[in-house]
């Protein structure tokens, strides 16, 4: 299918930082009125405002949502299925901490959903951008200007704010393989690693330390130049079938399957984003992470 995709990915600045991973930009161009597929893979929030064709998307087994200018996910640890056509969009990568402070209820709530910002309490500050981010010809600098005005209309303080950062920080450290070694390493007991985790993470802390694991297996796949899985796998998998049992519970699907499918827009989008930024998918970011410079 002849089509063209351009990204553009912009840094939370320092105030925001911990909040959000990055915030992208978008340009499909699909020849004709043709669309193409995709899959999202397990990441954090995200809300996504579109210009032009807006997806349909669905979640196996859960929500499918269609004809959304205003698509909004929490934490998930399932693909998200979509196809969509000719647009211009802006997305915001929500960490646990921007779930704190500019979304409503728990993130267990919306966790592997998918919903219409415009409709859902959970997403209800973000409505106003939705409508207000557009305007007149298309100009990455203007609306990205836009974005940060509105979130930092929103920015508030939250009394958990430390230790949400804490435990983020601990959660992506590799090192990290049992729920003891998780909340000795963010500084705080068992049971408080639990209702942080739920309330502001979307799971326990034992299904987010095994989306990392196999979240570092697959960006590895996917950035590598005619890799096998066995290559690609963590060290924390105790063996090929262990790795293919979390598999397909996180994206239903063998990994030979996965393999076979075209990721025309997530590949580009994760090449892209580990050459700018250093990682390849939001998962696996650091709350504060500096950005690489960009090529000219």
């Amino acid at each position: 299918m002849d089509y063209r995709l351009d990204v553009r990915f912009f840094p939370a600045p320092p105030d925001l930082q911990g909040c959000f991973g990055t915030f992208y930009r978008g340009e499909i161009s699909v020849s004709g009125k043709k669309r193409i597929t995709d899959l999202l893979q397990p990441e954090w929030g995200n809300v996504r405002f579109f210009c032009g064709d807006c997806p349909d998307a669905r979640i196996p087994g859960g929500d499918h949502l269609s004809g959304a200018r205003f698509t909004a996910t929490g934490p998930s640890t399932l693909p998200a299925h979509f196809e969509i056509g000719t647009t211009r969009m802006w997305g915001i990568g929500l960490f646990p901490l921007g779930w704190a402070k500019f979304c409503s209820g728990s993130a267990a709530d919306v966790a592997n959903r998918i919903v219409n910002g415009q409709t859902d309490s959970a997403f209800s500050a973000f409505a106003g951008l939705a409508e207000d981010l557009f305007d007149g010809q298309p100009d990455d600098e203007r609306e990205y200007s836009r974005i940060l005005e509105w979130v930092r209309k929103l920015d508030r303080h939250v009394p958990d704010e430390k230790r949400i950062a804490r435990v983020h920080s601990a959660l992506v450290d590799s090192a990290i393989g049992s729920v003891a070694e998780f909340a000795e390493l963010a500084g705080v007991e068992k049971r408080t690693l639990e209702r942080l985790c739920r309330r502001y993470f979307g799971f326990t802390p034992k299904q987010l330390l095994r989306r990392q694991r196999f979240m570092r297996s697959l960006a590895q796949f996917m950035l590598g130049q005619n890799a096998s899985w066995s290559d690609a796998m963590d060290e924390r998998y105790h063996d090929q079938a262990q790795f293919v049992r979390d598999f397909r519970g996180f994206m239903r699907m063998s990994p030979t399957e996965y393999a076979a499918l075209d990721h025309p827009i997530l590949s580009a989008f994760m090449r892209e984003r580990e050459r700018i930024w250093g990682t390849a998918a939001q998962t696996l970011d650091r709350p504060a992470q500096p950005m690489r410079a960009q090529e000219a």
